[in-house]
């Protein structure tokens, strides 16, 4: 693991909590693989159509409050994994926020343009009282 790969995968990160709260799209996209898939308890596996979809669907929805604790980063060569805890706060059009948290294991995948992107992730949030 090279300091600079782990710095990358932290700004990947914190990217895709910046952009997701900006609602923007496109970046996230962007910072997942073509063949990426997601696992969502109660949910069949899907990928970056379906994720791109859904995102579109949640137009007037914001995320406050968002934080990912990243707990644990392992680098072996074009592969690495990261293991967080994410909370949020969905707050759709109807005004009334939702709390969401738990933990994530999300494997990345280093391009051959150098940059990390997501490839896998295993997302365990739940609603939170």
């Amino acid at each position: 693991m090279t300091a600079n790969d782990e710095t990358a995968i932290r700004e990947l990160v914190a990217s895709w909590l910046a952009a997701t709260k900006a609602g923007d799209i496109a970046t996230v996209l962007d910072l997942m693989t073509d063949d990426v898939v997601f696992l969502v308890a109660g949910e069949a596996p899907f990928g970056k159509a379906e994720f791109a979809a859904a995102a579109e669907k949640m137009q007037g929805v914001t995320f406050e409050a968002m934080t990912s604790e990243i707990r644990e980063v392992e680098i072996a060569g074009h592969l690495a994994y990261l293991r967080s805890h994410i909370e949020m706060t969905v707050v759709p059009p109807s005004g009334t926020p939702v709390r969401r948290s738990g933990p994530t294991l999300t494997i990345l995948r280093k391009g051959e343009d150098g940059r990390w992107r997501l490839a896998r992730d295993a997302n365990l949030l739940t609603v939170r009282r």
